[in-house]
């Protein structure tokens, strides 16, 4: 393995057949082609040095190094000179970062040398390398790309499970009119979902194009393990479709339970103010500080106040309730 601060790769390793990798020197890069079950070469395209490597010393294409460095890319695969041009995209498990901003790895596959490049760390590369050392690897360049395909599809599956259960949750929350951050928190769930979907609808289409591709290294087993891939990422895209949809009905609901809540206060203080007014007017009138108000001097007068008021509040609660609005 070879120190990529110094050379700008990452692996440099030979298939033995068996499940595992022998490291190469970076020195024997350009012997590994045509020898043993290929070999798989990893570097991070961010290093300066990484591209003049690529056209050097991997003879490779100049259209296939800047496709290999460049910094933004959607899943596709194309057909260059006999070989594939793949690009792919997987959560990022990364520390500290969200799953949806996807992380990108880009491959150049010719059925005996892999060239893979990245810029961030990759849990399914990872995943591969490891399964390497221990022996239990893909055993040739075609392997790995089925490998990491379903690599890539099993790391997406939890995330989207999670968002299943948290779009129940937030549903729950709906019922049980817990209302406080239910709209900020359908709104984060909305984004999240549709920037996994923006990469995952691309991703299947590259991984059914890649099985369909007619490659003399990509046998009938692997193209079958390759559309059982991209069938789960159909399972995964209409999970998340749903999802989105439930999200959507969700907000809806919550906006319907808000407004009804507003037009039922709405309709409490309209009644409320229906009552007074009428009563606050007639007091108004009989509390000005004028003479020949009906009743000024005599010791009722003020209790036949309160009797109008008292018949005037029943002959409006006689007639809200008899027209239903009460």
């Amino acid at each position: 393995m070879a120190d990529s601060r110094e050379t700008g790769l990452l692996h440099v390793l030979r298939f033995d057949g068996a499940g595992g990798a022998v490291p190469v020197p970076p020195d024997r890069l350009r012997d590994q082609p045509g020898h043993g079950d290929g070999c798989w070469i990893h570097v991070d395209y961010s290093d300066e040095r990484t591209p003049a490597l690529m056209e050097e010393t991997l003879n490779l294409d100049p259209m296939v190094v800047d496709a290999l460095c460049s910094p933004e890319s959607r899943p596709r695969v194309a057909a260059v000179d006999g070989g594939l041009l793949i690009a792919l995209r997987g959560v990022n498990l990364n520390p500290g970062a969200e799953p949806e901003d996807m992380v990108a790895v880009r491959l150049w596959v010719d059925g005996r040398r892999i060239v893979s490049s990245l810029r961030r760390r990759m849990a399914s590369v990872d995943d591969i390398a490891e399964a390497l050392q221990l022996g239990t690897g893909p055993t040739s360049p075609a392997d790995f790309i089925k490998v990491l395909c379903s690599g890539i599809a099993s790391r997406i599956e939890p995330v989207v499970d999670d968002a299943e259960d948290r779009i129940a949750e937030l549903e729950d929350r709906l019922v049980e009119e817990r209302t406080e951050t239910l709209r900020q928190d359908l709104a984060v769930l909305r984004r999240q979902v549709i920037a996994l979907r923006r990469y995952l609808a691309p991703q299947r289409e590259a991984v059914g194009r890649l099985a369909a591709e007619h490659v003399s290294w990509l046998d009938e087993d692997l193209r079958l393990d390759l559309r059982e891939t991209s069938d789960r990422l159909v399972r995964q895209i209409e999970d998340l479709d749903l999802v989105r949809e439930r999200a959507a009905l969700t907000i809806e609901e919550l906006y319907s339970h808000l407004s009804e809540q507003l037009n039922h206060r709405l309709y409490v203080l309209s009644v409320a103010a229906a009552i007074f007014l009428p009563l606050t007017f007639l007091t108004g009138l009989l509390g000005v500080n004028l003479g020949g108000i009906p009743g000024a001097e005599s010791p009722w007068g003020f209790a036949a106040v309160v009797g109008v008021v008292v018949l005037v509040l029943a002959a409006q609660l006689w007639f809200l309730r008899r027209r239903r609005w009460l």
